[in-house]
């Protein structure tokens, strides 16, 4: 795979999940959700000062270690990725890598721009955000990530009371908001997961005709 592949994966990844953010957070406030394929696919807005899917930990130092963390290994991944293309890993890694990758910028510049690029929503009707206001509702590294995608697959009333953890309560199935970044991470970690052991058998193969090719030659 070349380097203008995996550019354009990550160009069209992190593009499409930036106009929708920024689409969501200009037409929608807190809370307001809309059909896109009946009930079960939903744009669903809410703000998440933490991690993918809502998990939070630490407070302000917590977020402003998040956003670092973040930008660390978006730096990391550039390295990596052109390591994994130079050395010609299996395609399907790449593919893998780069979705991962797309994710954790898409939501890098959220973290590190949006408190200053946005006034802050309001769970009013016309609470809408405002692009590029006087001043932004936070600082560098200080923004929230835009979550939307809402997928209620199928809800059960009250589960049966022997059923461990969920037992009892009511339960929707896929109950997290999340967007295209969190989407293109999970995908890509679910596939190396799944297909690790084809990807890097052909890591192995490539490794083992360079050594043969380099003793043919001596």
């Amino acid at each position: 795979m070349k380097k203008r592949h995996v550019f354009l994966i990550i160009g069209l990844i992190v593009i499409a999940d930036q106009a929708l953010k920024i689409y969501v957070k200009t037409h929608y406030h807190p809370g307001e959700s809309h059909p896109v394929l009946g009930n079960w696919f939903q744009l669903y807005f809410i703000e998440n000062a933490g991690m993918a899917y809502g998990w939070k930990f630490g407070g302000g130092f917590g977020k402003i270690a998040l956003t670092l963390f973040r930008l660390a290994a978006v730096i990391f991944g550039v390295y990596y990725l052109r390591k994994i293309v130079e050395k010609k890993y299996h395609p399907g890694y790449i593919i893998c890598v780069s979705l991962v990758f797309s994710g954790a910028l898409g939501n890098l510049l959220d973290s590190l721009f949006y408190g200053l690029i946005f006034d802050k929503s309001s769970f009013d009707k016309e609470g809408v955000a405002a692009l590029f206001p006087a001043h932004g509702y936070g600082s560098f590294l200080h923004g929230n990530v835009v979550d939307m995608i809402y997928l209620p697959l199928f809800h059960v009333n009250k589960v049966p009371s022997w059923i461990p953890f969920f037992g009892g309560k009511d339960f929707s199935f896929f109950n997290y908001i999340f967007n295209i970044a969190d989407a293109s991470v999970s995908i890509g970690v679910i596939g190396i997961l799944l297909f690790r052991r084809r990807f890097f058998k052909a890591v192995s193969k490539n490794s083992d005709t360079k050594n043969i090719n380099q003793f043919d030659n001596n």
